[in-house]
């Protein structure tokens, strides 16, 4: 995957969802919104998916440094963590918040960026 990260965890659905965003709290993140793709796809077309949520995650002091420096950033933000089930395993994927830099083309958000990445790491590390 060249746009995020991701680990197979041995974990069911529900509690790498629950480890996820505990992981993420120790990180410094809250989870803003929390989209269950499973049951929004059943709801509005009807039709069914495999169990798939994607985490809104947010770092406050990190995200006032990315807008203080790129005020559109927020177009990118909140840094997405998903959870999903493939062929009886759990995959947790975060994405690169280094492709922040490489869209915005400031110089400036490589640091920040770069201190997200690695917290973003650490919380799939461990998983």
């Amino acid at each position: 995957m060249e746009y995020g990260f991701s680990r197979t965890v041995d974990l069911s659905y529900d509690a790498a969802v629950t480890r996820v965003t505990e992981e993420l709290k120790k990180e410094g993140f809250g989870v803003l919104t929390t989209i269950d793709v499973k049951a929004t796809l059943k709801q509005k077309i009807n039709v069914d998916f495999t169990r798939y949520v994607i985490l809104g995650a947010c770092n406050p002091p990190l995200a006032h440094k990315a807008l203080l420096t790129e005020e559109q950033v927020g177009l990118l933000l909140p840094c997405n963590v998903i959870v999903y089930e493939k062929e009886g395993t759990t995959v947790v994927a975060a994405f690169d918040p280094m492709l922040m830099v490489s869209v915005i083309g400031k110089e400036a958000m490589r640091p920040i960026a770069t201190e997200v990445k690695r917290k973003l790491e650490t919380v799939l590390r461990n998983l």
